[in-house]
């Protein structure tokens, strides 16, 4: 027979593993749906749900027009994301769902970066695109494969992933389905260097082995945001 102290051990790892489990991804919702009031000041870990009585069709519908071409060319990497989340959605709010549309001028990139609260899964509508993931330390592995129209890549939650338009000549599209109603992004090279305040140019120096003179023209650079 088990001790007590061994079965209190038992039950504290069953816990741990699934509270783990319940903070991996988004919660799961309690009712049908909860349409997000962007005009409540509570602040919660989402949006406030909007009273049932009042929502409508329009709640859950956005003339997206996902099938027009992006603009881009104001984009340094060559790259434009339309997002569509529960900031924009409203119905959209504790489903655990987002959506975006991606376009890439030729030569064109999505610069590497990282969703930390989801898993995305892209595929391919016109164009061909080079993409990749990187494994968390101590490997950095990298995952990578050349996609062509109808194909499908998936990117781990919070790993390190990029794609790229290997084409001179013509665009490319994709589509992508994040698994969070707001799945955050964090393109690495403005995070480090661009940073408000900047992060101390000996820090960057030595994390890159590079001189402070290269950091500091590296931060001097415009880091712009390819979303809209």
């Amino acid at each position: 027979m088990a001790s007590p102290s061994s079965s209190f051990l038992l039950l504290t790892a069953i816990l741990a593993l699934v509270s783990w489990q319940a903070v991996a991804s988004d919660p799961s919702p309690l009712q049908d749906f909860c349409v997000a009031d962007k005009d409540s000041k509570v602040l919660v870990n989402g949006f406030v749900c909007k009273d049932p009585k009042d929502v409508n069709a329009d709640d859950f519908f956005m003339a997206a027009k996902l099938d027009m071409p992006r603009d881009t060319k104001m984009s340094k990497v060559g790259s434009n994301v339309t997002l569509i989340n529960a900031m924009r959605l409203p119905g959209l709010n504790t489903l655990g769902i987002s959506l975006a549309r991606i376009d890439y001028a030729p030569l064109g990139e999505n610069p590497p970066h990282t969703h930390p609260r989801a898993t995305e899964i892209l595929t391919v509508l016109e164009g061909t695109l080079y993409v990749g993931f990187v494994t968390s330390n101590q490997e950095n592995k990298l995952f990578s494969k050349v996609l062509n129209k109808g194909d499908v890549f998936v990117f781990p939650q919070g790993l390190i992933h990029f794609q790229f338009n290997p084409n001179p000549y013509k665009p490319a599209v994709a589509i992508a389905a994040l698994s969070s109603q707001n799945p955050g992004a964090i393109t690495i090279a403005n995070a480090m260097f661009g940073s408000k305040p900047p992060i101390s140019d000996e820090v960057l120096a030595k994390a890159f082995q590079v001189d402070k003179k290269t950091v500091g023209w590296l931060q001097a650079q415009f880091w712009a945001d390819n979303h809209n």
